[in-house]
C-alpha cells in the first residue's frame, strides 16, 4: 500500500486539492502498476509562518 505524502503551504481550494490527489493516485497507480484502491495521499498544509527558506520565514518573502 503506497502513502504519499505531500507537504505544501496552505491556502488552496477543496477543488484543487481533489485534483493533486486525483493526478498522484493515477500516477502512482501506474507507475507502480497497483490500483488506486491501494494508494493513500496524505496533504499537510503548513503555514507559510511555519516554513524556513534560506533562514527565513516563507511569509516573509512574498
Amino acid at each position: 500500500m503506497p502513502v504519499i505524502k505531500v507537504d505544501m503551504w496552505e491556502g488552496r481550494d477543496k477543488d484543487t486539492k481533489r485534483e493533486l490527489i486525483q493526478a498522484i493516485t493515477k500516477a502512482v497507480s501506474e507507475t507502480l502498476n497497483v490500483s488506486a484502491e491501494q494508494i493513500h495521499v496524505i496533504i499537510n498544509e503548513v503555514p507559510k509562518d511555519n516554513w524556513g527558506i534560506a533562514g527565513e520565514q516563507a511569509s516573509r518573502l512574498d
